[in-house]
C-alpha cells in the first residue's frame, strides 16, 4: 500500500491495495480487516480488528472464518455473499450495516465484503465509527 497512504473504509482498488499489503501495512489502518482464503480459512488479520474483537491472530488465523470465528456471520447477508459471487464468478464489494454478536454483547457495524475472481483472498472489513 505504498502508493496510498492510509487508505479509507470506503475506498475504490481497496482490493488490490489489501493484497499487496504487508503486515506492518494491514496493522495500521484504522478499521477491521480479516482476509480468508476460497475455503473460508482466515489468513490474514490485522491489529486494530483483534483489538476491537478481542481475539488474538492465534485465535483466528488458520481457522474457520464463517463456523469457527464468526458464526453470527454464517449467513445470507454476508457468508452467502461471497458464495454467490464465486459462483458466478464475479467481483463483489458491498457495503452493509450489521450487528455483530461476538459474545452475546451486540455491536453495530459496518461490514464491506470484497472478493474478485482472480484475487488469492477474499475480506470482510469491519468499520466500528459511528
Amino acid at each position: 500500500m505504498n502508493t496510498v497512504q492510509n487508505p479509507a473504509f470506503a475506498d475504490q482498488g481497496l482490493l488490490m491495495l489489501l493484497e499487496q499489503a504487508g503486515d506492518a501495512e494491514l496493522d495500521a489502518l484504522d478499521f477491521g480487516v480479516i482476509g480468508f482464503d476460497a475455503e473460508g480459512v482466515v489468513r490474514r488479520y490485522n491489529a486494530f480488528e483483534s483489538k476491537a474483537a478481542g481475539l488474538s491472530p492465534e485465535r483466528v488465523l488458520g481457522h474457520a472464518l464463517f463456523t469457527v470465528v464468526a458464526p453470527c456471520m454464517n449467513n445470507f447477508m454476508v457468508a452467502q455473499r461471497f458464495e454467490d459471487a464465486q459462483q458466478a464468478s464475479s467481483a463483489l464489494d458491498d457495503m452493509i450495516d450489521y450487528v455483530l454478536t461476538l459474545r452475546m454483547r451486540p455491536v453495530k457495524v459496518r461490514l464491506r465484503l470484497l472478493a474478485s475472481p482472480g484475487a488469492a483472498r477474499r475480506y470482510v472489513l469491519v468499520n466500528r465509527a459511528p
